[in-house]
């Protein structure tokens, strides 16, 4: 049974489809393989380059946000590095688990969910890890579960305060079209 009227769904995400778009999703597709949706591939992840605010290449992954951790924990990590994560909600915690899940080292930063991430913390942390075990920092942008978003530069900033050579991985799925991420 159907309601009457349009639904709006009043959560973090998914988000409503505009009835612009859906509208062009009843247009017949074109072949995926095809040459008209490699040019029209090409010409839309280079204008996505504006959205996104680089000059860099735009990569596209097709999976769900956690699909991307996984990606990005399998390809930049061994199993016994050392992950640290600060939990600013239900997604960092989430992702401290699947780190776990795939034999990772996990250092959690816990927290009372109600603030960003403290780049004081993390620099802390790194700062006393010495034989740099620590491979990735995880910050998620803005935990869709709490609101709360954390300041990236800061903590780009507090680990290259320490001269620490963890790379940052960041999870930017509910913000990077909608807060500064620079």
């Amino acid at each position: 049974m159907h309601k009457s009227g349009r639904h709006f769904l009043q959560i973090p995400g998914p988000t409503n489809v505009p009835d612009s778009v859906l509208r062009a999703m009843s247009r017949s597709t074109i072949d995926h393989r095809g040459t008209e949706f490699a040019t029209l591939g090409k010409h839309l992840l280079n204008e996505m380059r504006w959205i996104f605010k680089t000059q860099s290449p735009v990569v596209i992954f097709p999976s769900s946000g956690t699909g991307a951790w996984e990606a990005a924990l399998v390809n930049l990590t061994e199993p016994t590095d050392g992950f640290l994560i600060y939990e600013t909600g239900h997604f960092a915690h989430l992702w401290s688990e699947m780190a776990e899940n795939h034999g990772l080292r996990v250092f959690r930063i816990n927290s009372d969910w109600r603030r960003g991430a403290e780049a004081t913390k993390i620099q802390s942390i790194l700062e006393n890890d010495t034989r740099h075990k620590i491979k990735v920092v995880g910050v998620v942008h803005n935990e869709t579960s709490t609101g709360v978003t954390s300041d990236v530069v800061a903590i780009r900033n507090a680990i290259d305060a320490v001269q620490h050579p963890a790379l940052l991985v960041v999870d930017t799925i509910s913000s990077l079209g909608s807060i500064d991420y620079r």
